[in-house]
């Protein structure tokens, strides 16, 4: 597990033995858990948005695109 991206609205998790990516929204508590094929593209974009404008505030953008997909609640053990 490596937290790639940390920012008071999102992080992004890489599980690399499942090959596999989490976004979670820190405001609402909700995520969802990317892998395979669609991991790999996930993390293209995730790279070509930072790469395009290395910002916060544009990788918190890029990340919002994703709301409709964040639909599993944040349990915390």
């Amino acid at each position: 597990m490596n937290i790639i991206y940390a920012s008071d609205n999102y992080y992004v998790v890489e599980y690399p033995a499942q090959h596999g990516y989490e976004l979670v929204d820190k405001r609402v508590q909700r995520g969802t858990f990317f892998q395979g094929d669609v991991a790999d593209r996930f993390a293209r974009s995730l790279q070509d948005a930072v790469a395009a404008e290395p910002s916060e505030e544009r990788v918190d953008e890029f990340l919002g695109s994703f709301e409709i997909l964040l639909n599993q609640p944040l349990v915390v053990h």
